[in-house]
Parts: C-alpha cells; structure tokens; sequence
C-alpha cells in the first residue's frame, strides 16, 4: 500500500490534537502508540510538538489549550476559501474561519452536518 502525500488532495494528510494539556498528551500518546515527539519551531517563536512515526510527521499537538480534548483530521485542498464555502451550503457550519498560518498554509474548522468536526487546509509548498 502506497502512502499519500500531504499535498495530495482529498488526502487526511495530517491529524491535529487539541485539549487542555499539551505536555500530558504528548507522554500519554508517546506511551500508548510509541510516537516519538518532535518540536518544531514556529515562526512566531513558539513550538509545535510533532507526532512522529519512524521519521515521518503524521500529526502533532496544538500549543493553545482547549477546554476539551479532541483530535481534527485535516483533508488536503486546492482552495480552502472555495471548499469552505461549497461544504457550507451543503450544511455543514465553519468552527474556525480559513486563516493563513506563516510557514504551514491555509487552513478553516468546520463541522459537518452531522456533527462531526474536520478542517481543510491548503499548504503554502503546494503553491496556491
């Protein structure tokens, strides 16, 4: 089985955790699956804690606390702004509006109608 590419659209090329404690769930998930844990800087200054499998970033852990735990899967798109709006008029609601993220790309949260929560994102290296 061939893996996918990030960039390769409709791809779930990356998987975000969000919760309360960052640190907590970087050892609970390195524990469990066996991840190793890889900081990487952010051009903001901060850091960004990567989930990696053999040397492969697959996910990571978001540095702003949320109240509740959670983890987003991130569908690749040509177009975030166009995809954000074509899933909201086939009902889906916008969490997070598309914001562009200095060395990552653009990216939006949304709920589908069914509840279910998922972000789009276009990477800045696919050169949209």
């Amino acid at each position: 089985m061939a893996i996918l590419e990030m960039t390769e659209l409709g791809n779930a090329g990356w998987i975000g955790h969000a919760g309360p404690d960052a640190s907590a769930a970087k050892a609970f998930y390195k524990d469990v699956l066996g991840w190793t844990i890889n900081e990487m800087p952010m051009q903001d200054g901060s850091s960004y804690g990567a989930a990696m499998v053999g040397e492969t970033a697959i996910g990571g852990f978001s540095p702003m606390p949320e109240e509740d735990g959670s983890w987003t899967i991130f569908f690749t798109v040509a177009d975030v702004d166009d995809r954000v709006a074509l899933a909201q008029s086939k009902g889906a609601k916008v969490i997070t509006p598309a914001v562009d993220m200095p060395g990552v790309g653009r990216m939006a949260t949304l709920s589908d109608p069914h509840g279910a929560r998922f972000a789009l994102i276009t990477y800045e290296s696919m050169g949209a």
